[in-house]
């Protein structure tokens, strides 16, 4: 029995630590293009040969930002006679009578802008893209969620990428209007920049399958109809494109410098649906794509790996939880049967990929931020705490990945937006917000109860090697229950 549990504890950590290979190998290829673009340049595009392109606004529900945003793609700089939006509205309040009188004075003004509302709510996300693709006038596609504010020189700045034709893609970085309005959105911030600095440029430039960020960029229309179009059967309808688009050879460029200011979510029930959403959607990509992408000829053997780990990254949480779960009885076992010492070894693994995380996540931060003490003792600050709440995040991210393992299918549900900007702006007298509290929340707080026994066990026992995972966790779950439950309750 003993055996049994040590054998399951290190299969779980040898995942971790592959996991960490991959996120090593992505960061030494970050740091080997990051000073050089590898991407060709182009040329500038003359107005008269400018292309038609469609943007794509999905909103369903967004009373707080929705104006925003459609103001924000009406001022773009790009010739009125060769731009069109589509409002893809699904709304079901007031949302959809404000975009509709912001939307009616944009016509007035002679902008190729329609008010798109379908007929049911069908295939959420991914039915309104299909649906507003089907008649878009345009040769490219911009789509951008409700909570983003782009740039007016966005359109310049990609379009003349697809001079390639065999470019289908063009993703830009995401940038944060609210980091500094909470520790929450600073932590998520601290997440989001390695994926959008590290990761995307670790595998472009490496010739790896990225994926699309469901926003924030450009697609060839031809792009998204030869890859079979949007597809509602998964819940990151962007990741299942982008796969089934590069399988069919098109290229995607992921664009460093071109930045696309959005909101991150302040509250941590927005956030944990956020997660759900994300993580969930991933996994059933992995099942779909997946075995496609190990099958599929022509595609070198770096690629496939790279792709594994890509489509099975939410199973990082599986292993987190589980490994967590079994890190206390692990510890009895420890004290008491000497004779499997040999085994704890596995446990050194997991403070490698400590150490291949940190340096991972360190190379992510802009050059400003890591200079001198205060940029070090920041990222000692930031990062274990971006590790423990991630921790803390586990159980809710795994049954979201069991259940797209599983195949279990569930709505897609939105992320509320409120508008917020800076560190500024209330929230708590607004509406979308979760006022019930999950039953999954006090399992949460049950586990920080249980991590602070693994704490007390640590001194009992005189064994501290886990004491720092251990105390990370108690913090991760505490602050992810409080939050949680704090946030429901606040008026």
């Amino acid at each position: 029995m003993e055996l049994a549990l040590l054998l399951i504890y290190g299969s779980f950590l040898l995942f971790i630590f592959f996991y960490s290979i991959i996120q090593l190998h992505l960061a030494i290829n970050f740091l080997k293009y990051i000073k050089k673009s590898h991407l060709p340049e182009v040329s500038k595009i003359s107005e008269d040969d400018l292309p038609h392109v469609t943007v794509q606004l999905p909103v369903y529900n967004e009373m707080y930002v929705v104006e925003r945003i459609i103001d924000a793609v009406a001022h773009f700089d790009y010739p009125k006679s060769k731009l069109e939006i589509q409002v893809l509205d699904d709304s079901t309040d007031e949302s959809f009578d404000l975009a509709a009188v912001q939307i009616s004075k944009l016509q007035e003004s002679g902008l190729d802008i329609s008010h798109i509302r379908r007929p049911d709510r069908k295939g959420f996300k991914a039915g309104a893209l299909a649906y507003g693709t089907e008649i878009a006038k345009g040769e490219f596609i911009a789509i951008f969620d409700a909570d983003f504010i782009p740039n007016a020189d966005f359109l310049l700045e990609t379009i003349p990428y697809f001079q390639n034709p065999k470019v289908g893609v063009v993703q830009t970085k995401w940038e944060h209007i609210n980091e500094d309005y909470s520790l929450l959105t600073k932590l998520q911030a601290f997440g989001l920049d390695a994926h959008f600095t590290v990761e995307q440029i670790g595998r472009n430039r490496a010739g790896h399958f990225i994926n699309f960020n469901g926003t924030a960029g450009v697609w060839r229309k031809e792009c998204i109809l030869d890859a079979g179009g949007w597809q509602s059967d998964t819940i990151t309808e962007d990741l299942d494109l982008s796969y089934r688009a590069q399988l069919k050879g098109w290229q995607f460029y992921y664009l460093k410098d071109v930045g696309s200011p959005a909101e991150l979510p302040v509250e941590m029930n927005a956030l944990k649906s956020q997660q759900f959403r994300w993580t969930k959607g991933a996994a059933e990509c992995a099942v779909k794509n997946l075995p496609k992408v190990l099958s599929k000829k022509g595609i070198g053997m770096g690629t496939k790996l790279n792709a594994v780990f890509h489509l099975l990254n939410s199973f990082i949480f599986i292993c987190i939880l589980a490994t967590s779960v079994l890190s206390i009885p692990v510890l009895w076992v420890k004290s008491e049967l000497a004779d499997y010492a040999y085994l704890f070894n596995w446990a050194s693994l997991f403070l490698l990929s400590f150490i291949i995380l940190a340096f991972f996540y360190w190379i992510s931060r802009p050059v400003s931020q890591r200079h001198g003490i205060k940029g070090v003792l920041n990222f000692i600050w930031n990062f274990p705490l971006f590790l423990a709440v991630s921790m803390g995040l586990s159980l809710h991210n795994s049954i979201a990945v069991l259940e797209g393992y599983s195949g279990k299918k569930t709505a897609f549900i939105r992320t509320p937006k409120f508008g917020l900007a800076e560190s500024s702006g209330a929230w708590v007298d607004k509406n979308y917000r979760s006022l019930k509290i999950s039953p999954l929340t006090f399992f949460e707080g049950l586990l920080a109860i249980y991590f602070a026994a693994g704490i007390f066990l640590a001194f009992y026992l005189k064994d501290y090697g886990l004491l720092p995972f251990h105390l990370m966790l108690f913090f991760g779950y505490s602050f992810v229950f409080l939050q949680s439950f704090r946030h429901s309750k606040l008026k």
